[in-house]
C-alpha cells in the first residue's frame, strides 16, 4: 500500500458533520471510505465506492477536487487538505476488477442506452443490476464518451475505460458500436424491436463558434476536434488558445506534449474557470496567459487579439484595441453543445431554448418512453455532473417500466 496515501488517511479527522461529503455532487461517504482504509478492508471500501458511484474510479482522477470533496476539507481551512482523491483512486483502482457486482434474475426487459459516455455507461450498469437487457449503441467504435475522446490520456488512462467495458460485458451488457441512432434506425425502430425505454446519453459534441472571421481557416481547429485525435493535428511551435475552462487546459497541456514551444490561453476575463489544480498544472508545463483578452478576427497569420473589460457581469471588447498575434495555429475552447442528429430523425423529439434536448422533471423527454441525461441535457458538464443526475433517471427509468407492466 502507497505510503502517501495512508499518510494522507491518517490526517483525516473523521468529523461528525464532514463537509468533504457535503462538497461531493454525489455525497461520497468519505470518512467511512477512509475508515475502511485504514482498517485494511479495501474491498468493501471499494463496492461501497462502486454501489454509489459506478464511476468512482474515474472521477478519482477527473474530478475537480479543489473545488468539491477537498476544497471543503476542514484540514484545507489551516493548511492542506487531506488528499481525498488519491485515498479513493487507490482503493477503487486496486479493486475494480474484483468487485462483485449483484445482479437481480432477468426481468426479460430490454433497454436501449444510445450513447457510452458516463451518463450512458452509469445507466447500463445501474439498470443491468436490476435485471434489464442492456443494449449499448455508440457511434464509435470504444467506450467512454468525453472521457475518451475529450480528455486526454494522461489525466485518465485509457485502459481504465477498457476494464469498464470488460466488466459490463460480464455482466451481459451488450455493445453496438460504429452504430448511429438517428438515419437508418430511428427511436420507432428500437420500439418496434421490443426495447421497453430508450435512454440518450450521445453527449455534447458540436464545438461552439466564436462567431468570429476566419473561423473555417486551416489554421483553426476546435478543441474538441484536437482532443479526439491530437495525433492527427500538428499545430506548429506556437498556438493560440481561446477560452478559459477545462478543455483550454487540455487543449494547452496536450499541445505542449506534441511539441508546442508557445502556448498561450487567452481569457476574456481575470480569472479562468477550469479547476484551480488544472490551471496550476498547465502553468507547470509552461503554458502563458493573457487575461482580459478575446479574438475579434482570425487571419491566415493568426488571431486578431483586443482586450476586454467587464461591467455588470458581461464583458465587453474593446475592439480598437485589435492587434494581430502570429501564431502558427488557433484553437477554440468555448465549450460544445449537443448535436442535432436524433430531433432530426426523430418526430417529437424537441430541444429547448439552450439547444439542448427537452426534458421534464423525471428526465423524460418529449416521447414517451424516451429518457436523457448528461450533456445532451446540461450541455458540457463535468463526469460527477452526468453520474449524479443518471443515478435519478435510472429511477425513472425503472419506474416508467415497472408502471408499463402494471398497465398491461
Amino acid at each position: 500500500m502507497s505510503i502517501h496515501e495512508l499518510e494522507e488517511a491518517n490526517r483525516c479527522l473523521q468529523c461528525k458533520k464532514p463537509m468533504c461529503r457535503e462538497g461531493c455532487p454525489i455525497h461520497t461517504n468519505i470518512p467511512e471510505m477512509i475508515r475502511l482504509f485504514k482498517e485494511n478492508d479495501l474491498m468493501t471500501a471499494a463496492q461501497m465506492l462502486f454501489d454509489n458511484n459506478p464511476l468512482s474510479v474515474v472521477c478519482s482522477l477527473v474530478c475537480n477536487h479543489a473545488a468539491q470533496c477537498e476544497g471543503h476539507c476542514i484540514r484545507g481551512i489551516k493548511g492542506a487538505p487531506v488528499h481525498i482523491s488519491a485515498i479513493e483512486n487507490y482503493i477503487s483502482d486496486s479493486c475494480f476488477d474484483r468487485l462483485k457486482i449483484e445482479q437481480a434474475p432477468s426481468n426479460g426487459k430490454k433497454v436501449a442506452i444510445i450513447g457510452a459516455g458516463p451518463a450512458g455507461i452509469t445507466i447500463a450498469i445501474i439498470l443491468a443490476k436490476r435485471g434489464y437487457q442492456i443494449t449499448v449503441f455508440d457511434s464509435r467504435d470504444k467506450i467512454g464518451g468525453i472521457m475518451r475522446y475529450g480528455i486526454p490520456e494522461f489525466r485518465l488512462p485509457r485502459y481504465i475505460l477498457d476494464r469498464f467495458e470488460e466488466r459490463m460485458k460480464q455482466m451481459g451488457i451488450k455493445f453496438r458500436f460504429n452504430f448511429t441512432i438517428g438515419g437508418n434506425i430511428t427511436l420507432k425502430d428500437l420500439f418496434a424491436d421490443g426495447y421497453k425505454s430508450v435512454f440518450i446519453g450521445t453527449g455534447a459534441w458540436r464545438p461552439k463558434r466564436m462567431l468570429i472571421p476566419g473561423e473555417t481557416f486551416g489554421n483553426v481547429h476546435y478543441a474538441i476536434s484536437y482532443l479526439n485525435n491530437p495525433d492527427a493535428v500538428d499545430l506548429g511551435q506556437s498556438v493560440a488558445i481561446f477560452g478559459s475552462g477545462n478543455s483550454a487546459m487540455d487543449v494547452a497541456r496536450t499541445a505542449v506534449r506534441h511539441g508546442c514551444q508557445n502556448v498561450t490561453v487567452y481569457v476574456r476575463r481575470d480569472h479562468v474557470s477550469a479547476s484551480q489544480d488544472e490551471y496550476e498544472y498547465s502553468l507547470l508545463d509552461g503554458v502563458k496567459y493573457e487575461f482580459n483578452k478575446t479574438a475579434v478576427a482570425i487571419k491566415d497569420e493568426g488571431p486578431m487579439v483586443a482586450d476586454t473589460k467587464v461591467e455588470d457581469g458581461h464583458v465587453i471588447v474593446l475592439e480598437d484595441t485589435a492587434r494581430l498575434v502570429p501564431v502558427d495555429s488557433v484553437v477554440i475552447a468555448v465549450s460544445q453543445v449537443p448535436k442535432r442528429r436524433l430531433v432530426e430523425h426523430n418526430e417529437g423529439l424537441e430541444l429547448n431554448d439552450r439547444g439542448n434536448l427537452k426534458i421534464s422533471e423525471e428526465g423524460e423527454t418529449t416521447l414517451p418512453g424516451v429518457f436523457a441525461s448528461g450533456d445532451v441535457v446540461t450541455g458540457a458538464k463535468t463526469v460527477v455532473h452526468a453520474v449524479e443526475y443518471s443515478k435519478k433517471i435510472a429511477d425513472e427509468m425503472d419506474l416508467y417500466m415497472k408502471n408499463l407492466e402494471k398497465k398491461g
